[in-house]
């Protein structure tokens, strides 16, 4: 089978994409489907990969990619035949099994990564539990690629965790990638007032185009006076960051009194100076969130399916351009998603 294959850690990643048209077929285990893939799509974990993830030792070549939608065509031992035939997309968060403790003590279950601790979906076929699918019929394969994985953990950090009411106001730094897009959307299906920052004007006049009622042009510089101006001082009630290290002193400044700043991500860095004064003043709520579960992925794809959400996509390219959509994504100019059409 073809596949994208990062041959070496290093930077840039691109550099080291190659597609390979002689890797083995995986086969399907005990639980397992096979999915013949017609769309997969772009992370910053896959650059993570390429990069190497801190605490595991990659092993290379490696096949990345946790996004992905395709006809199942192959089933393990103890999966249904029923499962031929459908179109299933992923969620590769993998709940491990854990061994039982002692004296009524709850083991935390770990998370196996489809497309970072083992082969993922940068490839014609990938294999994944049964349990970690969805069947969702008709749906085109680009647009659900682009949507599972951001927006599953958009609705997490939003819904689940940021327990987010109707009406709120939100603010969202570093517009333009797949996850900032995703809290866009969710949040403006909640009826809330959006106010989104970036670096670059172009994106800001976009991501107003697509809902957001305002813009901050970061310059590097403190922007909470900007969002307290846009919401008479009073602050935000929810923000909702994927930038981490450089935009985290401005985003707790901006939460209104009782605010909850919740994050999933620290492109920028993950070294952050806070202010634990402000926090336990203001009654603050700080959050950690990641991914999602089955339950929320289905909840989240519900919108997909009706029409109410949809993902924002920065370019398709063909496997052959694999190392160009790696490259897109490596820029940071990216607005959206970057897909593989395997088609």
């Amino acid at each position: 089978m073809k596949a994208l294959q990062i041959h070496r850690q290093g930077e840039p990643v691109a550099a080291n994409v190659v597609l390979n048209d002689a890797c083995a077929c995986p086969e399907p285990g005990p639980g397992q489907v096979r999915v013949r893939t017609e769309a997969s799509a772009l992370n910053q974990l896959d650059l993570w990969v390429g990069r190497g993830v801190p605490g595991f030792d990659v092993p290379y070549p490696a096949i990345s990619g946790s996004d992905g939608v395709g006809l199942v065509d192959a089933v393990g031992e103890g999966v249904s035949e029923a499962w031929f035939g459908r179109r299933v997309i992923l969620n590769a968060a993998v709940t491990e099994s854990v061994m039982p403790l002692p004296d009524d003590m709850e083991p935390a279950p770990g998370t196996h990564m489809i497309g970072e601790h083992g082969p993922g979906t940068m490839a014609e076929f990938f294999v994944a539990p049964v349990e970690n699918v969805c069947d969702i019929g008709e749906v085109d394969p680009v647009e659900a690629a682009a949507f599972g994985l951001v927006h599953l953990t958009a609705w997490r950090m939003l819904v689940s965790r940021a327990g987010l009411r109707h009406g709120s106001s939100v603010l969202i730094p570093g517009i333009g990638g797949g996850v900032a897009l995703a809290l866009l959307g969710i949040a403006k299906w909640h009826g809330c007032h959006v106010i989104v920052t970036s670096r670059d004007p172009d994106k800001l006049k976009r991501a107003i185009e697509l809902g957001a009622d305002e813009g901050i042009l970061d310059d590097g510089c403190d922007f909470s006076k900007s969002v307290r101006d846009m919401t008479q001082r009073r602050g935000v009630d929810v923000c909702a960051d994927s930038v981490g290290q450089a935009v985290h002193s401005s985003c707790l400044k901006s939460l209104a009194r009782g605010g909850v700043f919740v994050t999933c991500g620290c492109t920028s860095g993950p070294r952050a100076e806070t202010d634990l004064a402000r926090i336990f003043w203001n009654q603050l709520t700080v959050i950690g969130s990641t991914m999602g579960d089955m339950r929320e992925f289905r909840e989240v794809l519900s919108l997909l399916r009706s029409g109410a959400l949809s993902p924002t996509i920065d370019s398709v390219h063909s496997s052959s351009e694999g190392a160009a959509a790696f490259s897109r994504l490596e820029s940071g100019e990216q607005f959206g998603k970057v897909v593989i059409d395997w088609r």
